[in-house]
């Protein structure tokens, strides 16, 4: 890809599940204004929501149909802290998984409430989608490579997070990823069964993709301020018109971000940020793009301290 023309080169980046705190974001709410907006708009959106944040308890936001919009209302409000103090706006941004509904409110195409409640229903459905212990996802370190080759030969397992160059995560049904897990440690590569509520990224979520797609098609997209790159492309998207196919997709396609941030930085990316709870996706892009500069920025002294 060529490079975007840009004043910075700032790439905003924005996690998902697994990223979750109880009170993430309540010291951002408390000292920027537009992050109080953001939990404002939330708590009306879904009311309860708010509470659930900042007090808990940790496993009822743990819940897919929780964690998704507590996740969604963290990231943005951290990114319109940022905002509010730098002045900044990125060239370009990122998600990953749920990640990409919180670039999208960044890049203005998603309302934040709609954003909001696009991801209590894409939780339910992804909950629902497969009964409890029918599905499995196990994290592979090894070439990814070989991950693929394995699973193209064992029928409902497939790839769904590439994550790192030696780090890709399988999704599934249950025995078939567990076939595939000792497959893979016999040719040496190791296997670690994932703590998940559902097997995500892969076809087992077609009744969640089928569930969400009129509400996807029905919700209002504006212009980008920014490109966001897309999970399932890995490639740049600035046409509203395609949001709705590329969220659908996403439901049961694997998430490239190996390439989506090799991709970023092939555009001139010198600033990667992240936005919202954890260092996940800091981390990954260390293993990635090794020596990238990369910023967090999810709480109050976080944003203070921002300097680029």
């Amino acid at each position: 890809m060529s490079p975007l023309s840009s004043t910075n080169r700032i790439a905003a980046l924005f996690p998902g599940q697994g990223s979750h705190s109880v009170g993430m974001g309540a010291d951002l709410a408390a000292a920027f204004p537009l992050a109080e907006a953001v939990y404002a708009e939330a708590e009306q959106t879904l009311p309860g929501l708010r509470a659930l944040i900042e007090t808990g308890p940790l496993e009822d936001l743990t819940l897919t149909a929780n964690q998704q919009p507590a996740l969604v209302t963290a990231s943005v409000a951290a990114y319109r802290a940022w905002q509010e103090k730098t002045g900044l706006t990125p060239m370009v941004a990122a998600g990953h998984s749920l990640g990409e509904y919180s670039a999208l409110v960044a890049a203005g195409v998603l309302s934040l409430s709609d954003a909001l409640t696009l991801t209590r229903k894409r939780g339910t459905l992804m909950q629902q989608a497969v009964a409890p212990g029918d599905g499995a996802m196990s994290a592979i370190m090894g070439d990814p490579a070989v991950v693929a080759e394995v699973c193209e030969g064992i029928t409902g397992v497939q790839p769904a997070n590439f994550n790192a160059p030696t780090q890709t995560v399988i999704s599934g049904e249950a025995g078939a990823v567990a076939e595939a897990s000792a497959e893979l440690k016999s040719r040496g590569l190791k296997a670690i069964p994932l703590k998940v509520s559902a097997p995500f990224h892969c076809p087992l979520m077609a009744p969640a993709a089928a569930g969400l797609s009129p509400d996807l098609k029905a919700a209002a997209y504006g212009p980008f301020a920014f490109p966001v790159l897309a999970n399932v492309t890995a490639e740049l998207n600035d046409d509203p018109q395609r949001v709705p196919e590329l969220l659908e997709r996403q439901i049961t396609g694997a998430v490239r971000w190996v390439e989506t941030i090799e991709a970023l930085a092939g555009m001139g990316v010198d600033t990667f940020i992240e936005f919202g709870p954890g260092k996940v996706l800091s981390g990954l892009v260390g293993r990635i793009v090794p020596g990238a500069k990369t910023l967090q920025m999810g709480t109050a002294a976080d944003v203070e301290a921002s300097r680029l």
